[in-house]
C-alpha cells in the first residue's frame, strides 16, 4: 500500500526543499510544486512532493494518522479497553476456515 503524508515545508532551494514530519527533517523534490515556499503543507510521496495542501486539510489528516498510529499501539499493547473512538474494528481478523461457507 502507498501512503503520502503531509509535510511541513521549512526551506525552499531550487526544486528541492527541506520539510519537517513531526520532527523529522528530509530533503525532497518539489518540482511538481513550483510555487512552493516556506510554510506551506505539501503532500509528499516518496520524496516527492506532490501538491500544495491547506494548512487546516494538513493538520486534520495528521491528526487523523496520529489517532490510528495511537490505536495500533493500543492493540499491540493489548489494551482493547481504551478504544474510544472504536478503531479496534480495524483490527485484523483471521480469515475463514477453508471449510467455512463464505457468505
Amino acid at each position: 500500500m502507498c501512503l503520502a503524508v503531509p509535510v511541513r515545508v521549512v526551506q525552499v532551494d531550487g526544486d528541492m526543499a527541506t520539510v519537517d514530519l513531526q520532527g523529522n527533517r528530509k530533503q525532497v523534490s518539489i518540482a511538481l510544486v513550483s510555487e512552493t515556499k516556506a510554510g506551506d503543507y505539501l503532500l509528499l510521496h516518496a520524496g516527492v512532493a506532490l501538491q500544495v495542501l491547506d494548512e487546516e486539510e494538513a493538520l486534520e489528516t495528521l491528526k487523523l494518522l496520529e489517532e490510528l498510529a495511537e490505536a495500533q499501539r493500543q492493540i499491540d499493547d493489548g489494551e482493547e479497553e481504551a478504544d474510544p473512538q472504536g478503531v479496534g474494528r480495524l483490527r485484523r481478523r483471521p480469515p475463514p476456515a477453508p471449510d467455512e461457507e463464505r457468505r
